[in-house]
């Protein structure tokens, strides 16, 4: 007979291979070249998108806002890349995808996806507020260059721009710790699980699935930054590539781990049978 003190451990799990990111890029890449134009062409107008966002930023003055908004980008991709998840999901299950489908993903699971985004969008506003207050602290209230060779200029060349970089840098790590954590896969989850699971289930079941497999997922969370920071490089010309390959893989990855985050979600909140 099984005791009690047995029966509420928690399941024993194998880990995933430290090299398992790579197999998701694979995977992923895979994925994307099947109707590439659907990837592409969303990787595309995501490019777009950032560009009237930097472009905006400028327009207003706002220089000292960039490096956050472009890290609060970065907390919003997960949320962003839901219509990529939808094609995966849907190549995986041997079935067709058009651009409608895609496009429609995100309003999937009686909005709970919407509210994932909300729920970041929020920890991005926080950041945004953090950064303006560092900020201030290092070059107090006069303005800053509105033009970017002035801004980095100033970031790279200056003892406060340096020292700004460094501290917006550490706080800036702490949330996106904060939001790779409850992001990485709830996106996915909530778009697999779309009858029997909500928001903030699906958010702590993830950060539990990176704790858990932690060392493997900070080699994830590299390939990502890696992946951002050649999109930056390039302009972010880079994520009409990048950013489907991936959203591609995020969903690979889930796929890697939906065996136990069933069993997360069964554990927390069985789902209800039709009628009941």
């Amino acid at each position: 007979m099984t005791s009690s003190s047995e029966a509420a451990s928690p399941p024993q799990t194998a880990k995933l291979p430290l090299d398992a990111a790579f197999g998701w890029l694979r995977a992923g890449w895979a994925d994307a070249k099947i109707q590439p134009g659907l990837s592409f062409g969303y990787g595309a107008a995501v490019c777009l998108v950032s560009w009237a966002m930097v472009g905006a930023i400028f327009r207003l003055g706002w220089g000292n806002a960039l490096f956050p908004a472009l890290a609060g980008f970065m907390i919003l991709g997960p949320v962003v890349a839901v219509g990529l998840y939808e094609k995966s999901r849907r190549l995986e299950r041997g079935e067709s995808v058009t651009l409608g489908e895609m496009l429609g993903a995100g309003f999937r699971n009686r909005g709970q996806i919407l509210f994932v985004g909300a729920l970041l969008a929020l920890l991005g506003m926080v950041w945004m507020r953090a950064a303006t207050i560092i900020a201030a602290l290092f070059l107090g209230w006069k303005p800053v260059p509105n033009e970017l060779s002035s801004v980095l200029e100033l970031l790279f060349t200056t003892p406060a721009g340096l020292g700004m970089l460094v501290v917006g840098s550490l706080v800036g790590a702490l949330f996106a710790g904060l939001a790779f954590g409850v992001g990485a896969f709830a996106a996915p989850m909530l778009l697999d699980r779309e009858r029997d699971l909500d928001a903030f289930t699906a958010m702590g079941v993830s950060a539990t699935l990176v704790w858990r497999h932690l060392p493997a997922m900070l080699v994830w969370g590299a390939c990502v930054l890696a992946g951002f920071l050649f999109a930056l490089a390039t302009g972010l010309l880079g994520l009409i590539v990048v950013f489907p390959l991936i959203g591609h893989a995020t969903w690979r990855a889930y796929e890697a781990l939906r065996g136990e985050a069933a069993e997360l979600i069964g554990a927390e909140a069985p789902p209800q049978e039709e009628g009941a």
